[in-house]
Protein backbone atom coordinates (compact mmCIF):
# COMPACT_ATOMS: atom_id res chain seq x y z
CA UNK A 1 0.00 0.00 0.00
CA UNK A 2 1.51 3.78 -0.75
CA UNK A 3 1.83 5.86 1.84
CA UNK A 4 -0.71 8.20 3.16
CA UNK A 5 -0.87 11.61 0.74
CA UNK A 6 -2.41 13.34 3.54
CA UNK A 7 -2.86 12.31 7.09
CA UNK A 8 -4.76 13.97 10.25
CA UNK A 9 -4.48 13.01 13.41
CA UNK A 10 -6.18 14.30 16.43
CA UNK A 11 -7.15 17.60 14.79
CA UNK A 12 -9.33 19.73 16.96
CA UNK A 13 -10.90 23.53 15.78
CA UNK A 14 -12.46 25.31 18.56
CA UNK A 15 -14.15 28.86 18.09
CA UNK A 16 -14.53 30.22 22.11
CA UNK A 17 -16.53 27.42 24.07
CA UNK A 18 -17.59 25.20 21.03
CA UNK A 19 -15.56 22.47 19.85
CA UNK A 20 -16.17 22.40 15.70
CA UNK A 21 -14.23 19.44 15.63
CA UNK A 22 -13.14 16.95 18.07
CA UNK A 23 -9.85 14.81 17.74
CA UNK A 24 -10.80 14.09 13.57
CA UNK A 25 -7.89 11.41 12.78
CA UNK A 26 -8.22 9.85 8.71
CA UNK A 27 -5.99 9.52 5.78
CA UNK A 28 -6.10 9.47 2.37
CA UNK A 29 -3.62 7.72 -0.20
CA UNK A 30 -2.84 9.18 -3.93
CA UNK A 31 -5.50 7.65 -5.93
CA UNK A 32 -7.83 7.39 -3.37
CA UNK A 33 -11.39 9.21 -3.08
CA UNK A 34 -12.86 9.69 0.68
CA UNK A 35 -16.26 10.11 0.66
CA UNK A 36 -17.21 12.50 3.90
CA UNK A 37 -20.66 12.63 5.21
CA UNK A 38 -22.76 13.54 7.61
CA UNK A 39 -25.70 16.41 7.81
CA UNK A 40 -24.75 19.90 8.36
CA UNK A 41 -22.88 20.93 11.20
CA UNK A 42 -21.33 17.57 11.71
CA UNK A 43 -17.98 19.20 10.85
CA UNK A 44 -17.27 18.13 7.86
CA UNK A 45 -16.64 21.46 5.43
CA UNK A 46 -15.12 23.29 8.47
CA UNK A 47 -12.35 20.35 9.04
CA UNK A 48 -11.40 20.96 5.99
CA UNK A 49 -11.15 24.06 6.19
CA UNK A 50 -8.45 24.44 8.87
CA UNK A 51 -6.61 21.52 7.05
CA UNK A 52 -6.01 24.09 4.35
CA UNK A 53 -5.53 27.00 6.94
CA UNK A 54 -8.42 29.05 5.57
CA UNK A 55 -9.81 29.70 9.36
CA UNK A 56 -9.67 33.62 10.24
CA UNK A 57 -11.93 33.47 12.67
CA UNK A 58 -10.33 35.66 15.41
CA UNK A 59 -9.91 33.22 18.77
CA UNK A 60 -10.27 30.33 16.71
CA UNK A 61 -7.67 27.27 18.29
CA UNK A 62 -6.74 24.72 15.44
CA UNK A 63 -4.58 21.75 17.02
CA UNK A 64 -3.57 18.53 15.97
CA UNK A 65 -1.18 17.54 12.88
CA UNK A 66 -2.35 17.45 9.52
CA UNK A 67 0.85 15.53 7.25
CA UNK A 68 0.96 16.21 3.21
CA UNK A 69 3.66 14.41 1.67
CA UNK A 70 5.76 14.74 5.10
CA UNK A 71 5.16 18.46 5.98
CA UNK A 72 2.73 19.43 9.00
CA UNK A 73 0.71 22.25 7.10
CA UNK A 74 -0.58 23.69 10.74
CA UNK A 75 3.07 24.45 11.49
CA UNK A 76 3.69 26.48 7.73
CA UNK A 77 3.42 29.74 7.56
CA UNK A 78 0.70 31.63 5.28
CA UNK A 79 3.46 32.02 2.17
CA UNK A 80 4.54 28.94 2.05
CA UNK A 81 0.92 27.55 2.72
CA UNK A 82 -0.36 29.85 -0.55
CA UNK A 83 2.49 27.58 -2.43
CA UNK A 84 0.90 24.71 -1.54
CA UNK A 85 -3.06 26.08 -2.03
CA UNK A 86 -4.46 25.36 -5.59
CA UNK A 87 -1.50 24.14 -7.15
CA UNK A 88 -0.97 21.09 -4.57
CA UNK A 89 -3.92 21.00 -2.92
CA UNK A 90 -7.11 22.52 -4.23
CA UNK A 91 -10.97 23.15 -3.14
CA UNK A 92 -14.08 23.76 -4.84
CA UNK A 93 -16.30 25.74 -2.37
CA UNK A 94 -19.81 25.49 -1.54
CA UNK A 95 -21.16 28.54 -2.19
CA UNK A 96 -19.76 29.63 -5.64
CA UNK A 97 -21.43 32.78 -5.25
CA UNK A 98 -18.56 33.64 -2.52
CA UNK A 99 -16.03 31.87 -4.19
CA UNK A 100 -15.46 34.02 -7.20
CA UNK A 101 -15.31 37.69 -7.22
CA UNK A 102 -17.71 39.58 -9.11
CA UNK A 103 -15.72 42.48 -10.42
CA UNK A 104 -13.71 40.11 -12.51
CA UNK A 105 -14.51 38.05 -15.59
CA UNK A 106 -14.79 34.31 -14.90
CA UNK A 107 -12.06 33.32 -17.50
CA UNK A 108 -9.65 36.06 -15.58
CA UNK A 109 -9.85 34.41 -12.26
CA UNK A 110 -9.07 30.59 -13.46
CA UNK A 111 -6.18 32.28 -15.35
CA UNK A 112 -4.80 34.19 -12.38
CA UNK A 113 -4.82 31.06 -10.57
CA UNK A 114 -2.82 28.81 -13.58
CA UNK A 115 -0.48 31.99 -13.76
CA UNK A 116 0.25 32.28 -9.87
CA UNK A 117 1.49 28.34 -9.83
CA UNK A 118 3.02 27.85 -13.54
CA UNK A 119 5.38 30.31 -15.91
CA UNK A 120 2.92 30.21 -18.53
CA UNK A 121 1.93 33.17 -21.27
CA UNK A 122 -1.49 35.31 -20.33
CA UNK A 123 -2.63 33.82 -23.89
CA UNK A 124 -1.72 30.49 -22.99
CA UNK A 125 -3.69 30.75 -19.40
CA UNK A 126 -6.41 32.02 -21.37
CA UNK A 127 -6.73 29.20 -23.83
CA UNK A 128 -6.39 26.62 -21.13
CA UNK A 129 -9.61 28.57 -19.36
CA UNK A 130 -11.33 28.33 -22.03
CA UNK A 131 -10.53 24.62 -22.50
CA UNK A 132 -11.31 23.62 -18.68
CA UNK A 133 -14.76 25.77 -19.17
CA UNK A 134 -16.02 23.14 -21.88
CA UNK A 135 -14.42 20.06 -20.12
CA UNK A 136 -16.98 21.22 -17.34
CA UNK A 137 -19.93 21.97 -19.40
CA UNK A 138 -20.33 25.41 -20.30
CA UNK A 139 -21.66 26.45 -23.36
CA UNK A 140 -19.55 28.17 -26.31
CA UNK A 141 -16.74 28.64 -23.66
CA UNK A 142 -14.96 30.90 -26.03
CA UNK A 143 -17.15 34.30 -25.25
CA UNK A 144 -18.09 33.01 -21.91
CA UNK A 145 -14.64 32.97 -20.79
CA UNK A 146 -15.06 36.74 -21.06
CA UNK A 147 -18.56 36.63 -18.90
CA UNK A 148 -19.12 37.95 -14.79
CA UNK A 149 -20.25 35.80 -12.42
CA UNK A 150 -23.53 37.76 -12.43
CA UNK A 151 -24.09 36.79 -16.15
CA UNK A 152 -23.77 32.78 -15.09
CA UNK A 153 -26.76 30.28 -13.23
CA UNK A 154 -25.88 28.79 -9.82
CA UNK A 155 -24.95 25.78 -11.70
CA UNK A 156 -22.61 27.67 -14.16
CA UNK A 157 -21.04 29.28 -11.17
CA UNK A 158 -20.79 25.93 -9.71
CA UNK A 159 -18.77 24.35 -12.71
CA UNK A 160 -16.47 27.84 -12.93
CA UNK A 161 -15.47 27.16 -9.77
CA UNK A 162 -14.96 23.69 -10.61
CA UNK A 163 -12.70 24.33 -13.77
CA UNK A 164 -10.50 26.77 -11.71
CA UNK A 165 -9.83 23.96 -8.82
CA UNK A 166 -8.93 21.25 -11.93
CA UNK A 167 -6.98 23.93 -13.54
CA UNK A 168 -3.26 23.19 -12.03
CA UNK A 169 -3.94 19.27 -11.70
CA UNK A 170 -4.11 19.47 -7.99
CA UNK A 171 -2.20 16.09 -6.26
CA UNK A 172 -5.42 16.21 -3.61
CA UNK A 173 -8.48 17.57 -4.85
CA UNK A 174 -11.28 18.52 -1.66
CA UNK A 175 -14.76 18.43 -2.79
CA UNK A 176 -17.06 20.43 -0.81
CA UNK A 177 -20.89 20.00 -2.13
CA UNK A 178 -19.40 19.44 -5.87
CA UNK A 179 -22.69 18.78 -7.38
CA UNK A 180 -25.33 20.63 -5.66
CA UNK A 181 -26.50 23.34 -7.30
CA UNK A 182 -25.86 21.16 -10.84
CA UNK A 183 -28.62 18.46 -13.01
CA UNK A 184 -28.10 15.02 -13.14
CA UNK A 185 -26.33 15.25 -16.32
CA UNK A 186 -23.75 17.47 -15.51
CA UNK A 187 -23.62 15.63 -11.98
CA UNK A 188 -22.66 12.71 -13.89
CA UNK A 189 -19.67 14.85 -15.86
CA UNK A 190 -18.19 16.57 -12.96
CA UNK A 191 -17.74 13.28 -11.26
CA UNK A 192 -16.51 11.93 -15.48
CA UNK A 193 -13.94 14.46 -14.45
CA UNK A 194 -12.93 13.76 -11.54
CA UNK A 195 -12.27 10.32 -11.82
CA UNK A 196 -10.07 11.12 -14.97
CA UNK A 197 -7.98 14.15 -12.45
CA UNK A 198 -7.32 10.61 -10.55
CA UNK A 199 -6.92 8.41 -13.45
CA UNK A 200 -4.47 10.38 -15.54
CA UNK A 201 -2.41 12.51 -12.75
CA UNK A 202 -3.12 9.84 -9.81
CA UNK A 203 -4.58 12.49 -7.53
CA UNK A 204 -6.57 11.70 -4.32
CA UNK A 205 -10.07 13.14 -3.99
CA UNK A 206 -11.67 14.15 -0.61
CA UNK A 207 -15.60 14.42 -1.59
CA UNK A 208 -17.92 16.31 1.28
CA UNK A 209 -21.57 15.44 0.35
CA UNK A 210 -24.89 15.07 1.39
CA UNK A 211 -25.82 12.60 -1.37
CA UNK A 212 -25.68 9.01 -0.89
CA UNK A 213 -26.08 8.62 -3.91
CA UNK A 214 -22.83 10.49 -5.03
CA UNK A 215 -20.46 8.31 -2.83
CA UNK A 216 -21.82 4.87 -3.28
CA UNK A 217 -20.74 6.31 -7.52
CA UNK A 218 -17.17 7.69 -6.76
CA UNK A 219 -16.05 6.71 -3.23
CA UNK A 220 -13.57 4.10 -2.16
CA UNK A 221 -13.63 4.95 1.41
CA UNK A 222 -16.29 6.39 3.67
CA UNK A 223 -15.99 8.38 6.26
CA UNK A 224 -19.07 9.44 8.20
CA UNK A 225 -19.20 12.27 10.58
CA UNK A 226 -21.24 13.39 13.66
CA UNK A 227 -21.00 16.25 16.00
CA UNK A 228 -17.10 16.91 15.06
CA UNK A 229 -16.01 13.33 15.19
CA UNK A 230 -15.58 10.43 13.38
CA UNK A 231 -18.28 7.89 14.06
CA UNK A 232 -17.76 5.04 11.27
CA UNK A 233 -15.07 4.20 8.70
CA UNK A 234 -14.83 1.83 6.15
CA UNK A 235 -14.58 0.62 2.13
CA UNK A 236 -17.72 1.87 0.10
CA UNK A 237 -18.75 -1.85 0.38
CA UNK A 238 -18.51 -1.75 3.92
CA UNK A 239 -20.18 1.17 4.85
CA UNK A 240 -23.62 0.82 2.34
CA UNK A 241 -23.32 -3.05 3.20
CA UNK A 242 -23.03 -3.82 6.39
CA UNK A 243 -22.95 -0.22 8.16
CA UNK A 244 -22.15 -0.30 12.00
CA UNK A 245 -23.05 2.94 13.48
CA UNK A 246 -26.84 3.68 14.70
CA UNK A 247 -26.13 7.15 13.02
CA UNK A 248 -24.91 5.45 9.46
CA UNK A 249 -28.24 3.50 9.83
CA UNK A 250 -30.23 6.66 9.82
CA UNK A 251 -28.56 7.95 6.97
CA UNK A 252 -29.31 5.13 4.87
CA UNK A 253 -32.62 4.31 5.52
CA UNK A 254 -33.59 8.17 4.48
CA UNK A 255 -32.56 7.30 1.49
CA UNK A 256 -35.58 6.37 -1.23
CA UNK A 257 -35.35 2.71 -2.37
CA UNK A 258 -36.07 2.77 -6.59
CA UNK A 259 -36.86 -1.28 -5.90
CA UNK A 260 -39.12 -3.08 -3.60
CA UNK A 261 -42.28 -1.74 -1.78
CA UNK A 262 -42.76 2.14 -1.44
CA UNK A 263 -42.46 3.44 1.61
CA UNK A 264 -45.42 5.77 2.71
CA UNK A 265 -43.39 7.39 4.87
CA UNK A 266 -39.62 7.71 4.91
CA UNK A 267 -37.41 7.31 8.24
CA UNK A 268 -36.09 10.27 10.10
CA UNK A 269 -33.78 10.88 13.14
CA UNK A 270 -35.39 13.13 15.87
CA UNK A 271 -33.71 15.67 17.46
CA UNK A 272 -31.39 18.26 15.61
CA UNK A 273 -27.46 17.27 14.94
CA UNK A 274 -24.91 18.39 18.06
CA UNK A 275 -23.55 17.04 20.36
CA UNK A 276 -24.05 17.42 24.06
CA UNK A 277 -20.32 17.58 24.71
CA UNK A 278 -21.01 14.44 27.43
CA UNK A 279 -20.28 11.05 26.06
CA UNK A 280 -21.39 9.49 22.88
CA UNK A 281 -22.14 12.41 20.46
CA UNK A 282 -25.24 11.03 19.17
CA UNK A 283 -26.52 9.66 22.12
CA UNK A 284 -29.10 11.97 22.42
CA UNK A 285 -30.73 11.12 19.17
CA UNK A 286 -30.21 7.52 19.53
CA UNK A 287 -32.93 4.59 19.78
CA UNK A 288 -30.70 2.59 20.93
CA UNK A 289 -28.71 4.35 23.69
CA UNK A 290 -27.95 3.28 27.16
CA UNK A 291 -25.73 3.39 29.88
CA UNK A 292 -22.25 2.87 28.26
CA UNK A 293 -23.64 5.75 26.06
CA UNK A 294 -22.65 8.27 28.71
CA UNK A 295 -18.67 8.02 27.89
CA UNK A 296 -17.18 8.76 24.63
CA UNK A 297 -16.60 5.42 22.38
CA UNK A 298 -13.90 5.04 20.47
CA UNK A 299 -13.13 4.72 16.98
CA UNK A 300 -12.40 0.91 16.86
CA UNK A 301 -12.72 -2.00 14.58
CA UNK A 302 -11.18 -4.79 12.01
CA UNK A 303 -10.66 -5.34 8.70
CA UNK A 304 -10.62 -1.55 7.74
CA UNK A 305 -14.13 -1.06 9.06
CA UNK A 306 -13.89 0.82 12.70
CA UNK A 307 -16.95 2.64 14.05
CA UNK A 308 -17.65 4.48 17.15
CA UNK A 309 -20.27 2.73 19.07
CA UNK A 310 -20.62 1.10 22.71
CA UNK A 311 -23.69 -1.62 21.14
CA UNK A 312 -23.13 -4.87 21.70
CA UNK A 313 -22.32 -6.99 18.60
CA UNK A 314 -25.26 -9.22 18.72
CA UNK A 315 -27.55 -6.23 19.15
CA UNK A 316 -26.20 -4.69 16.09
CA UNK A 317 -26.86 -7.54 14.02
CA UNK A 318 -30.20 -7.87 15.41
Amino acid sequence: MPEPLLEVSDLRIRFGGFTAVDGLSFSVRPGEVLGVVGESGSGKSVSMLGVLGLIRTPGAEISGKVVFRGRDLLTLKNAEMRAIRGREIAMIFQDPMTALTPVYTIGWQIAEQIRAHEKVSRRAARDRAIALLGEVGIPAPEQRVDAYPHEFSGGMRQRAVIAMALSCNPALLIADEPTTALDVTTQAQILDLMRRLRADHGSAVVMITHDMGVVSEIADEVLVMYGGRAVERGSRRQVFHTPRHPYTWGLLDSVPRVNGPRARRLPTIPGTPGASGQGCPFADRCAHSFAACAEVPPLTGDSGHLDACWLPEEKRTR
